[in-house]
């Protein structure tokens, strides 16, 4: 069946804005086989996580039952993304259906499933519906599914929490030690990082408290690194990218900006002149992203980091 130019535009669409913010350098795209789907690609960092895609225009109802069921039905897929019209019979529709797994072997795959409601108005005759629908849809989708995707669910609040450990560079240190060669003892933690054990147990169990590292005991123990505390990483290591002016052209990457803004990370606002470190430091204690520049350039000082490397996009196939 004939495709309509909206439903081409928005399946498009979310392909455009996962390859997009891949220019961050946070993690690589490539465009996938779209098989029975509308859209398909493959988010790479040293996973590969596949994110598959249908798009809900012209059908009425009765379609949203072969859709779930085609979304659902994937195997080894990190996300499954339906765009679709939002019409009250539609949304109705679409709860039932969902709903309708609850009591089946495929309920678990539930949580991957992500939807995004476009207006019924929407066409792409209207130049200006289509940059609002566009940038509705960018917000959404790097939000709800990026940040979790690939970012492992970061959140603002993370970043406040991470920030506000009053041991500059130190958290930063803990993890990047953590992630190369894991963690036995915070004596054997320490001693690797030229600290002593007071201050490195507590920055690392409240590394772990705040959900940055995990532990197969409750009460924490032998640690290693989690989805969010590798993302905290990548985005430090970019941090420390734009305070050595090599960022980008001009020292700007907007791709990283937009994605760090969603996260309350607003690091422009801090130019890379400001002193950070050392006796000419004017504290900044509310301000989480003066805190987070902070660490990463404490961290960067002392040479302790095994900072990761940006994650280039790759050519479309």
């Amino acid at each position: 069946m004939a495709t309509s130019p909206e439903h081409e535009y928005l399946s498009n669409a979310a392909l455009r804005i996962m390859e997009s913010a891949s220019n961050s350098g946070l993690f690589g795209y490539t465009e996938g086989q779209r098989k029975l789907f509308d859209f398909s690609c493959d988010l790479k960092k040293d996973w590969s996580k596949v994110v598959v895609g249908q798009t809900l225009w012209k059908h009425d109802g009765d379609g949203i039952d072969k859709d779930v069921r085609t979304l659902l039905n994937e195997r080894d897929v990190a996300a499954a993304v339906y765009i679709a019209r939002h019409k009250s019979r539609l949304r109705s529709r679409f709860a039932e259906v969902t709903q309708s797994y609850l009591d089946t072997p495929m309920r678990d795959r539930l949580s991957r499933l992500r939807v995004f409601w476009v207006p019924a108005d929407f066409s792409t005759t209207d130049e200006e519906v289509v940059a609002s629908t566009y940038r509705a849809l960018q917000e959404e989708i790097t939000r709800d599914l990026l940040l979790q995707v690939t970012l492992g669910g970061l959140t603002p609040r993370d970043v406040i929490r991470f920030a506000s450990s009053r041991r500059p560079g130190l958290p930063i240190a803990i993890l990047s030690h953590i992630k190369a060669n894991g963690h036995r003892s915070h004596k054997s933690t320490a001693t690797a990082l030229g600290q002593t054990s007071g201050p490195v147990g507590y920055e690392t169990d409240r590394l772990f408290m705040t959900g940055f590292l995990e532990s197969e005991s409750l009460q924490g123990g032998v640690y290693r690194i989690t989805a969010s505390g590798l993302a905290m990483l990548d985005i430090c290591s970019r941090l420390r990218d734009y305070l050595n002016g090599n960022l980008g052209e001009e020292n700007k990457n907007a791709h990283l900006e937009y994605i760090c803004s969603l996260l309350g990370i607003d690091y422009p606002s801090i130019p890379i002149d400001t002193p950070l470190i050392g006796e000419d430091v004017v504290h900044q204690l509310q301000n989480p992203t003066f805190l987070l520049l902070q660490h990463v350039a404490q961290a960067d000082s002392e040479g302790s980091v095994d900072w990761p490397a940006p994650y280039f996009a790759l050519p479309s196939n």
